[in-house]
């Protein structure tokens, strides 16, 4: 009752403004925990099966398979910014709960202390991590609810902020048609200490929901996320587009309303998908397609692959490894790593 009053409260009609990028803090939060997520469009809350790295953005994926699972990411971003996600994860049988804990961070390297002239007078590094826990129990046969808290720190030079968050979320999964359905209200929360004094930021709150599928005759599974159910227009005002005109010189506004109103709805939405191949599922390739992120890293008259993602993952004895590369711009994209191992096979 509790989780549909708060669905109620958050989907009825909010104010929103355009744009996303730099109104929040904490944005590391939203970056990808695992290879096999950044291979599928950055985002990936409809899955619920092993993997213990989709609990930290969807709590309510915890389960008992995951029992015992030990994971180590690692990704390269462009100009020697690296970030990672370490996780472990634990079913409680008795209490029917199946709990996680992980750490999060982001390094983002070195830099030239300067003054007003120039001069050098040192280096410094910026830091952020985030401590998170969570859990998630099985309500009903097909319903399963979970929460995550997290413990944030910020260190930028001089600057430092700590804050707390919280991740709300419930799915639905049908075992018999291979299907799920999720909705996760993400970075609840508030900074508890700010950079500066009397300037408090939010955070990167956002509601998302998502479906799975399982094909029946092929070994593939595809999803369908939309993000940011609470703001609606995501777009990035540009001063500089130029509108569309006609033969004559004349503005076709109505083709350029709606151009833009496509524009904005597919910016809402991840697709991935997942080829499952070999015994037991072994070997698995990956792609991913994130329009939001394609519009705003693309550049205009230069073709690239920004939004695509692909990798694969394959399970070596008792070692799952996973690579997934991200397309971000023409300068460069993301290598991600992962690594991760159930620790009751070390036991047989």
């Amino acid at each position: 009752m509790a989780f549909a009053i708060l669905l109620l409260a958050f989907a009825s009609p909010h104010p929103a403004s355009a744009q996303i990028g730099g109104i929040n803090t904490y944005e590391f939060l939203n970056l990808s925990p695992s290879a096999r997520v950044s291979a599928l469009g950055g985002n990936l809350i409809t899955v619920r099966d092993d993997d213990a790295n989709l609990a930290l953005a969807n709590p309510s994926l915890l389960n008992e398979s995951m029992h015992q699972q030990l994971a180590f990411s690692h990704s390269f971003h462009v100009a020697g910014i690296s970030h990672g996600y370490a996780s472990y994860a634990h079913h409680f049988g008795k209490a029917g709960l199946t709990g996680h804990g992980g750490v999060q961070y982001i390094s983002y390297g070195t830099f030239d202390q300067t003054n007003e002239l120039g001069e050098q007078l040192g280096t410094f590094k910026a830091a952020e991590y985030a401590i998170n826990v969570g859990a998630s129990k099985q309500v009903y046969d097909r319903l399963a609810l979970g929460a995550n808290l997290k413990a944030i720190t910020s260190q930028l030079e001089g600057y430092s902020s700590f804050g707390l968050a919280a991740d709300l979320a419930g799915v639905y999964f049908d075992t018999s048609s291979n299907f799920t359905a999720t909705v996760v209200f993400r970075n609840i929360g508030t900074q508890l200490t700010t950079y500066q004094e009397d300037n408090p930021e939010s955070l990167p709150f956002e509601i998302q929901l998502g479906v799975s599928k399982r094909l029946r005759y092929l070994p593939f599974r595809f999803s369908v996320i939309y993000r940011h159910f609470n703001r609606w227009n995501i777009l990035y005002d540009d001063p500089n587009a130029e509108p569309s005109t006609l033969f004559f010189g004349e503005v076709d506004t109505e083709r350029s309303r709606s151009s833009i109103w496509f524009d904005n709805f597919a910016r809402h939405f991840v697709f991935n998908g997942e080829f499952l191949l070999g015994k037991k599922d072994n070997f698995r390739l990956r792609f991913g397609y994130n329009h939001f992120m394609r519009k705003e890293l693309s550049v205009d008259n230069f073709g690239s692959l920004a939004g695509f993602s692909f990798g694969a993952g394959i399970k070596v004895n008792r070692f799952r490894i996973d690579y997934g590369y991200s397309a971000f711009h023409l300068g460069g994209g993301l290598n991600h790593f992962g690594v991760s191992t159930n620790l009751r096979e070390f036991k047989r």
